[in-house]
């Protein structure tokens, strides 16, 4: 557990085990514990790099709008202040984005890259058949920046977990360290919401990735994240797929089981 200048700003991290290093980006709201039911069993195959994204419990929270190529230039230096790049990236939901954007800008730092369902509806946009899909989510998102806006971090936390990221009666599923962090993050996706580039990446800059790709998806995870991998799927040039059967937005979480075996076997592979 240290923490590492990036950037201008303290970003916390863990390394544990050897070997390969396996960087692993976490999502909105969360932090590096997000990852701490995979944690010990990859740190078998792998050093494993957790860390706090900027604003995020440990890490330093800057003043001010940010945006999601800040935790773009975040990753790419803590992967070279830490001399471990090329590294397998894992990223899950919002974390999943900024490692796609970065695997599109810097592919030299990868050695694989695996992404969970990023929340990137912009990629959906002109298409008429999703129409009725972003408008549901625009709908949703705005009762949670309502929430947020009036400072209701808790109800604003369950309303995301419910509405949007995982499904009605999740929030009660989560672990309570876990829901407190969320709660404790709250107001970093309130920025992330007022960045209009975060919910779009360069499918174009993708193209030109030339490293093995995972993208997943979960069978039980809201509709509009399905069709956004597949999108995925379709513009990585040496991309595979794999659904979580029975899981839904953070199967790291709820199948970590099926979640390591599934990342170990594609990191093997791709070597």
């Amino acid at each position: 557990m240290a923490f590492r200048e990036v950037n201008g700003l303290n970003l916390y991290y863990d390394s544990v085990g050897s070997g390969e290093p396996l960087v692993m980006v976490h999502g909105s709201w969360g932090d590096h514990n997000n990852w701490a039911a995979v944690t010990p069993r990859l740190s078998e195959s792998f050093r494993v790099v957790t860390y706090d994204r900027r604003g995020h419990s440990q890490s330093e929270r800057p003043a001010g709008q940010g945006s999601v190529h800040e935790d773009v230039a975040d990753l790419a230096a803590l992967l070279e202040r830490l001399d471990i790049a090329p590294a397998h990236v894992v990223g899950n939901s919002f974390g999943a984005s900024i490692s796609l954007r970065l695997a599109g800008e810097r592919p030299d730092l990868f050695r694989s890259l695996v992404v969970h369902e990023p929340p990137l509806l912009a990629i959906l946009q002109g298409g008429p058949e999703f129409d009725p899909m972003l408008a549901d989510f625009n709908q949703r998102a705005e009762a949670v920046v309502e929430l947020l806006e009036s400072g209701q971090m808790d109800p604003a936390a369950k309303l995301f977990v419910e509405t949007i990221a995982f499904g009605p009666g999740a929030w009660e599923t989560l672990p309570q360290p876990i829901r407190e962090t969320f709660v404790r993050n709250a107001p970093t996706w309130l920025d992330e919401t007022k960045d209009p580039e975060s919910l779009a990446v360069d499918l174009g800059a993708l193209a030109s990735f030339d490293k093995p790709a995972l993208a997943t998806k979960g069978t039980e995870s809201p509709p509009f994240f399905s069709p956004i991998v597949d999108q995925l799927l379709a513009s990585l040039p040496r991309s595979t797929s794999h659904v979580f059967e029975g899981a839904g937005h953070v199967p790291h979480i709820s199948d970590p089981r099926q979640y390591v075996q599934t990342v170990k076997e594609f990191c093997a592979s791709a070597d």
